[in-house]
């Protein structure tokens, strides 16, 4: 029973304070409902009470925060951060052990490539190694003919310079080998392809038998993969707009698919052109993944400005929410108080709220507007 009284007690003076048209009060002596101290005046945003020191006003306080521009955009990679996977040696494909959208680490094997690059670059090494060989005997002799005085320095130096152009070719030879990662004691026409980086395969370009590699048919990249580890935000912002947005300024980013995580970025780039159909530029936010983000998700970002705002703050216990509004009562002279209408932001420490509009700094509402429920239970 008294939880019952309590609620109705509550719905009275709430609805007494807001509506101006309520005009009775709860008698705990008697237990009725009888006459309360609330009087019309015929403007329904003023109240009159006839002990108005019931009611205590405090000085709304003042926070200073930045101004916000809140704008959608999407996740794409970083495309420094994206590197093609290229087969140097041309070929057909004999195996793929990866597949679009896998996870991959780098040194990690993709695919196996049977090339004609890797027998051809085999027989131009061996014949480089015969070749310096018998350049590297030539000169020997050449030598010690010389010192017998056979023969003369030129003919000398030419041993010497024929031994060296093959010294060279069997140098770039090997090179060759190494570069088509070909292991010369073992070699074979497979060759083996490997992750460069680490990340995620977003495009495939290659199937099994199919052509690879930049000399045949087909695509020279068979994967593209992506370090995920930072990513794109790409947000549309109106011209009249772009003022507020800089170079190295922070943003917070909510995605729908994670209620109540935050992340934070920061603007890299401010695109240029605008697009002549909306009028908008593309601003770029760069932001740190924890794994959370896929390529394409739907975002919101807020970017925060370095000029601040003043913003009136009150307490919680100030605010009155009815019919999905935000009321603060302020003295209007006498016995008398004016509802007026507040939008609020954010919850601030020590149950304060901050008021967005309808009141500035320095501006004095009624503490608590239920201040009164109390007053009656302890009568």
């Amino acid at each position: 029973m008294k939880n019952a009284s309590r609620s109705r007690v509550v719905g009275i003076l709430a609805a007494c304070l807001a509506m101006a048209g309520c005009g009775k009060k709860f008698n705990p002596a008697s237990g009725e409902v009888s006459q309360a101290p609330v009087t019309e005046v015929g403007n329904p945003g003023i109240v009159a009470v006839q002990n108005p020191e019931q009611y205590p006003v405090v000085m709304a306080g003042r926070v200073d925060v930045p101004s916000e521009l809140s704008v959608t955009g999407s996740v794409f990679p970083d495309i420094d951060r994206e590197v093609p996977v290229i087969s140097l040696a041309s070929g057909r494909v004999v195996d793929i052990r990866a597949r679009l959208d896998d996870n991959v680490r780098k040194g990690q094997l993709l695919l196996k490539v049977q090339s004609p690059d890797v027998t051809n670059a085999f027989d131009t090494y061996l014949k480089a190694v015969n070749d310096e060989q018998l350049a590297d005997k030539a000169y020997i002799r050449a030598k010690d003919l010389y010192a017998h005085g056979a023969i003369p320095e030129a003919g000398l130096e030419q041993a010497q310079d024929t031994e060296q152009d093959a010294k060279a070719d069997l140098t770039a030879a090997d090179q060759l080998l190494k570069t088509l990662g070909v292991d010369k004691d073992h070699p074979s026409s497979i060759v083996n392809v490997y992750a460069p980086i680490s990340g995620v395969i977003v495009a495939q370009n290659v199937t099994n038998a199919a052509a690879a590699g930049v000399t045949y048919s087909g695509s020279s990249t068979a994967f593209t993969i992506a370090d995920l580890s930072v990513v794109w935000i790409i947000c549309d912002v109106y011209q009249n707009e772009l003022p507020q947005v800089r170079l190295g300024q922070e943003a917070r980013i909510a995605v729908d698919g994670y209620p109540g995580k935050v992340f934070t970025g920061r603007v890299s780039d401010i695109g240029p052109v605008l697009d002549p159909t909306i009028r908008t530029a593309k601003v770029r936010i760069e932001v740190p993944n924890p794994g959370l983000f896929r390529l394409g998700m739907y975002v919101t970002a807020t970017l925060l400005s370095r000029t601040k705002t003043a913003h009136a703050v009150v307490p919680a216990t100030a605010i009155l929410h009815l019919h999905d509004r935000n009321w603060v009562f302020e003295p209007a002279g006498g016995n008398q108080f004016r509802r007026v209408a507040v939008v609020t932001g954010d919850m601030l420490p020590g149950n304060m709220q901050e008021i967005l509009s309808g009141i500035e700094p320095g501006q004095q509402v009624v503490k608590d507007v239920l201040q009164l429920e109390a007053t009656v239970e302890e009568q």
